[in-house]
């Protein structure tokens, strides 16, 4: 019940419903204090607020791995950086709910920083946001979103690394792929893979995702029904791309196009690097490099279209790379 007492300085109100005890006070009129105890008891009732369950923040992160992250596509990272959390981080997993603040987030962030990038932290950073908020939102185990105060690490800027010509190259010779030979190996259908990321700009799980049904070889389209956006889309195939098709599904007869896992296609192409003796190049460079080449054939949104980007800000500032010295040949 709400209790209601005048003072000097206003009108001072208390709640006390179901354990919880809050008081307020400096309200200018009684109908004032009232309006405010009405709103917290609602609050009491609806779970909203009260006391906390005698929980940790580890408690609260396993259950969220169990109930939110494994319904998730990206169920096997964000299980991965949860258990490192629980099993690195003791001073933040194992403090109480009703103890946990900004501070304690704030002390995981610069730590963190000084054993991966901004990036990384970043990224691991919009977990414990999501974690709060559903504690928040749905569970009623935090009663505030500890996380709001807290300042993420400035965002770095975008990579802009693009594969050379010799890069690619020895890229091939080190993955012992023949132009001119079906690609019987796994190492060399990565050297493959690599050649047909250049030609259409999809991204490796795109790629080791294809299969028979799922390329079109009469309209030369592949079509996308898994995308990390979330939204499906058709991919143009360039001759080069219909001739690395071609000679793929010729070494691997049934299954896959490419017959590759994405894991497995990352080990390959590091192996391969590191033959080459390349350093700082990933398999997802090759993305720019395709990109990069379609801006000089057609228009942005047909580009945005073909990439699957929603926001063409994010295709402007990170993968579209031109030389300049290529658009002044242009402009004459």
């Amino acid at each position: 019940m709400a209790t209601f007492t005048k003072r000097p300085a206003g009108w001072h109100a208390r709640v006390r419903k179901s354990g919880v005890d809050v008081s307020e006070s400096g309200f200018r009129t009684k109908a004032d204090a009232n309006a405010w105890a009405m709103s917290v008891e609602a609050d009491i009732l609806a779970g909203r607020l009260g006391r906390l369950p005698d929980k940790t923040y580890g408690d609260l992160l396993q259950r969220y791995a169990k109930s939110v992250s494994s319904l998730k596509r990206g169920a096997r990272w964000e299980h991965l950086r949860i258990a490192l959390f629980l099993r690195e981080f003791p001073e933040l997993c194992q403090v109480k709910l009703d103890q946990l603040g900004a501070a304690h987030f704030s002390a995981w962030r610069d730590k963190r920083l000084t054993q991966v990038s901004a990036l990384s932290v970043r990224r691991e950073m919009a977990i414990h946001q999501h974690v709060c908020s559903v504690a928040v939102k749905e569970w009623q185990w935090l009663l505030t979103h500890p996380l709001m105060a807290v300042k993420k690490p400035e965002q770095p800027p975008a990579r802009s690394r693009r594969p050379t010509d010799d890069e690619t190259v020895r890229i091939l010779l080190a993955c012992g792929y023949d132009r001119d030979i079906a690609p019987l190996t796994q190492q060399a259908r990565v050297g493959a893979a690599w050649l047909f990321a250049i030609e259409t700009g999809m991204r490796a799980a795109e790629i080791c995702g294809l299969t028979r049904e799922t390329v079109d070889l009469t309209r030369r389209v592949a079509h996308l029904a898994q995308t990390k956006n979330g939204h499906s889309r058709d991919v143009p195939l360039s001759r080069e791309a219909m001739r690395l098709v071609g000679q793929v599904m010729e070494a691997v007869p049934d299954g896959a196009v490419f017959g590759l896992l994405p894991s497995l296609l990352d080990r390959l192409f590091r192996k391969a690097k590191e033959r080459a003796l390349i350093e700082d190049l990933h398999f997802h460079d090759s993305r720019r490099e395709a990109l990069t080449r379609m801006a000089a054939k057609v228009d942005v949104l047909t580009l945005a279209k073909i990439s699957g980007h929603r926001d063409l800000r994010i295709l402007q500032n990170t993968y579209y790379a031109p030389d300049m010295a290529d658009v002044v040949a242009r402009l004459d």
